[in-house]
């Protein structure tokens, strides 16, 4: 009598990038559930940019000259690239306070106890925030043109403005990333989150045009990375506040925008993947 045995299918394992990729789009599900399931994040996400942009339009755009000119309607186009900037950036903290609360309740650990990339866990995180992202820009851009914002570029040129915005939120949503494997709690990952936020946004060219600062502060809001994707996206939108200095960022905006968000990416992305790897052990 003679049995027989059914061989078992044996599959390669897949490749690296290719599993990274998987569990990274697993984690970002995820996420993005949970993130569904609290609207209430998500509409207090909304509330404090659409009050920037109230605020600032209607208190400060009278007494602001733009290019010479002191009229609101011209401010608040000058303003938005800013706003949209300052936007992106700002979700840097909740991205932080995200993951210190999983550190915390020890959801890190049971995702290492799987066979998952180590990065996979961050890198889900980091795209689920950026989906968030891009829903607050799309409701904030409706905002702006209530109040009276307006593009006068090319369709392309705007979605590429954009997705410079885009890019740069997931360039310091890394940052974030850093910060929330760094701290103990939630609170300290949100208050560490903003503080660093503060003279990164208002020592730049969104608010103000950064020609009116003493010189030593204008160097410093030329170079800035914030500065960079302000002053290409109202390049790209066709918006006021051409900056006339001679720094190579001002005078290439498009191409510093792209080369700093790349280079935040690379490097704190590395260092919150080692953080997280030497704070799961």
């Amino acid at each position: 009598m003679t049995a027989a045995t059914d061989a078992v299918p044996v599959t390669a394992p897949a490749h690296p990038l290719v599993q990274s990729l998987r569990d990274s789009l697993v984690v970002a599900k995820r996420n993005l559930i949970r993130m569904s399931r609290l609207p209430d994040m998500i509409i207090f996400g909304l509330i404090q940019p659409i009050m920037f942009v109230v605020l600032f339009s209607y208190v400060f755009g009278g007494s602001m000259n733009i290019g010479g000119s002191t009229s609101s309607s011209v401010y608040r186009e000058f303003l938005m690239a800013g706003i949209f900037a300052q936007t992106v950036t700002f979700s840097t903290a909740g991205a932080g306070a995200g993951i210190a609360d999983d550190m915390h309740k020890g959801l890190i650990d049971r995702f290492r106890s799987l066979p998952m990339a180590r990065g996979a866990v961050l890198t889900g995180r980091t795209l689920a925030d950026s989906v968030q992202t891009a829903l607050t820009l799309f409701v904030l851009a409706l905002v702006a043109l209530l109040v009276g914002w307006r593009t006068h570029t090319s369709f392309g040129e705007v979605l590429a403005a954009f997705g410079l915005l885009l890019l740069l939120g997931y360039a310091f949503t890394w940052v974030g990333a850093l910060i929330g494997l760094s701290v103990r709690t939630p609170e300290a990952a949100t208050s560490g989150g903003l503080i660093w936020l503060f003279p990164v946004t208002f020592i730049s060219n969104a608010f103000v045009d950064s020609s009116r600062m003493t010189p030593w502060l204008q160097h410093v809001a030329d170079w800035n990375p914030f500065s960079a994707t302000v002053q290409a996206c109202r390049e790209l939108f066709g918006n006021p506040g051409v900056s006339t200095s001679d720094a190579w960022p001002m005078q290439h905006p498009v191409w510093a925008s792209l080369i700093y968000s790349v280079l935040i990416v690379a490097i704190f992305r590395t260092l919150a993947v080692r953080k997280y790897r030497s704070a799961s052990v």
